[in-house]
């Protein structure tokens, strides 16, 4: 597992971020165990409260489940999964507006580069 980490979020929600990207990416899927608090925490190199405050966070949104001793798993509340992809976009698509309205690019325009970009390549690819 590898999370790319920045310096202005809490290591705790971005850890249950890269949780919602692997659900939304069909890379965790319904059911599957996941690593437990100790291993995550070795693994991400951070501190095991860290790790044991997102799996609490990830619980308290349904997204993972933990019956007594058994390991954590991915809910298979579809309802939950499905409302993971929608969150995410609507996050992306709120940072994307907030940077981008104080330029005033008409709406056409910024459509139609979003197609161009999403169409044209796999998004996050870096063009050259």
């Amino acid at each position: 597992m590898n999370v790319n980490f920045n310096k202005r979020d809490p290591l705790y929600e971005q850890v249950v971020r890269h949780f919602k990207e692997e659900i939304a990416a069909g890379v965790l899927v319904p059911g599957q165990e996941v690593p437990s608090r100790r291993e995550l925490a070795n693994q991400l190199k951070i501190n095991p409260n860290t790790a044991q405050r997102a799996y609490k966070e990830m619980e308290g949104q349904g997204l993972i489940h933990t019956e007594s001793n058994s390991p954590s798993r991915i809910t298979r509340n579809q309802t939950i999964l499905g409302t993971v992809q929608d969150e995410l976009l609507e996050e992306a698509i709120s940072s994307f507006i907030s940077a981008i309205r104080p330029i005033r690019v008409p709406l056409d325009k910024v459509i139609g580069l979003i197609k161009e970009k999403y169409v044209g390549g796999v998004v996050g690819e870096k063009e050259e």
